[in-house]
């Protein structure tokens, strides 16, 4: 069952909101729905008729960002070498959490606040279980690590990134991209 599409004026706040949302997250500020109001130029009932939660705001800005990774997990397991699939798939994954902030809460996060993220967050980690067994079958990954290994693994590789002092994103993602090949030389079999 889908939602009702939104009035214009609704669908009007709701896009006033998430930009506002979005500032903040990139500013590093946390949300403070009541703030968000503010800067939105939208009643506070708005904002909660939205997103009862900040919780459920920051989903809400990191929906592309997820769902720009579920076509990168599709593409990598459309893609012929299972190593190299693997390999440029958790490439991509760590240059998005450095450069799309909202990503790294909604991944950190056990639960979550909307549907469509509990979704899209099942879906790439189920895609990126295949991916791996995939590796597995052919050879090319350690059979011993398993997804349950690599997820934390891939948590510490975003947290060592980002205290890295690295001036900018693009230094960031490259850090990242060191510290994952490092990762990945330990995972591969020879």
């Amino acid at each position: 069952m889908t939602a009702a599409p939104l009035r214009k004026d609704a669908a009007r706040n709701w896009h006033r909101i998430v930009e506002v949302g979005r500032r903040l997250v990139e500013e590093g500020t946390p949300i403070q729905l009541n703030d968000v109001a503010r800067a939105a130029e939208v009643g506070v009932a708005t904002v909660y008729r939205h997103f009862p939660t900040p919780e459920a705001l920051v989903e809400a800005i990191a929906v592309p960002g997820l769902e720009a990774q579920v076509a990168r997990a599709e593409e990598a397991l459309a893609g012929d070498d299972p190593w190299v699939s693997l390999r440029d798939f958790l490439y991509a994954a760590v240059e998005a959490q450095i450069t799309d902030p909202s990503l790294p809460p909604v991944f950190a996060s056990a639960e979550s606040a909307l549907p469509r993220t509990a979704e899209l967050k099942e879906r790439l980690v189920g895609m990126f279980g295949q991916l791996l067994e995939r590796a597995h079958a052919a050879g090319v990954a350690d059979p011993a690590v398993t997804t349950a290994d690599l997820v934390p693994l891939m948590c510490g590789v975003m947290f060592a990134a980002t205290v890295h002092p690295a001036p900018s994103a693009p230094d960031r993602v490259a850090t990242a991209r060191r510290y994952l090949t490092v990762l990945l030389d330990g995972l591969r079999t020879r």
